[in-house]
């Protein structure tokens, strides 16, 4: 029996449906997070993955079913009270302040957790600089702590990107196509620094991912999805020796070696 068993579910959805005029988008999904699991999300483009992220953090209403985080049903909240309630996100296009500094960005950010905002912008760079620099320095970023957001290499500003999701210290963050646009050592990389924090906090991540080798490599376990429908769910050597999932991704190979092809969910 995995340790993953005997964990307390984060995370609950239960049978999550959405529909874009007549097409089924997501189609009676349920699974469930552990405390401190990283659960991988993958399947074809159009699968319906990122329909999936963005009910969960209330970007958009399900037509069914029900998301329960520590507890509570999230159904109709706002994604700004998603997010106080401890769910974190990152996107698959980085969403930084271009103009401020790496450590500003980060600044930004826990003020806004320490809810500090209204009246405070000039005096951004005097607060919470030494909590902005332990996060900086976490994911590797506190030498560049100075430079500018906008000059950043890509990797890097994934890599802050992850900093800023973590000054809300959050109990879940979903995290979609973190490692897109990078280099494949940059993918192992950070999915690694991911790893390594989830073991520090007890920190809980659903992501999706393009690069199975990526998946393979970290994730605790992985869930498929085809066509609006959960697929398969379990641990790697499961998920890879699945059938049905070869079938989808390899058109019925033999080995499961492929990548899900790039694009939106």
């Amino acid at each position: 029996m995995s340790v993953l068993e005997f964990r307390e579910n984060i995370l609950e959805v239960r049978d999550l449906g959405k529909s874009f005029g007549g097409v089924r988008a997501v189609n009676g999904v349920s699974f469930q997070l552990a405390a401190g699991e990283l659960l991988a999300l993958i399947g074809p483009n159009g699968a319906g993955k990122t329909t999936c992220f963005n009910m969960i953090n209330g970007q958009l209403r399900p037509d069914s079913g029900a998301v329960i985080f520590d507890g509570q049903d999230l159904l109709g909240l706002s994604p700004r009270r998603i997010w106080r309630l401890g769910v974190g996100r990152t996107f698959q296009i980085t969403a930084t302040y271009a103009s401020m500094t790496v450590r500003e960005n980060v600044q930004v950010a826990l003020l806004s957790h320490h809810r500090q905002t209204h009246g405070v912008w000039r005096r951004v760079a005097s607060l919470h600089v030494e909590r902005a620099d332990a996060l900086l320095a976490r994911v590797g970023m506190v030498e560049q702590a100075e430079r500018a957001a906008g000059i950043l290499a890509y990797g890097d500003l994934k890599r802050l990107e992850l900093a800023i999701s973590l000054a809300h210290d959050p109990k879940l963050l979903l995290m979609d196509e973190p490692t897109s646009g990078m280099a494949p050592r940059e993918r192992i990389a950070l999915m690694q620094l991911t790893a390594d924090i989830v073991a520090e906090r007890g920190l809980s991540v659903l992501f999706t991912e393009h690069d199975m080798d990526v998946v393979f490599a970290h994730a605790d376990r992985v869930m498929v999805l085809n066509r609006g429908e959960l697929l398969a769910v379990g641990s790697v050597d499961e998920v890879r020796q699945d059938a049905r999932v070869k079938e989808v991704y390899l058109g019925g190979g033999s080995t499961f070696k492929a990548a899900d092809g790039g694009g939106h969910a």
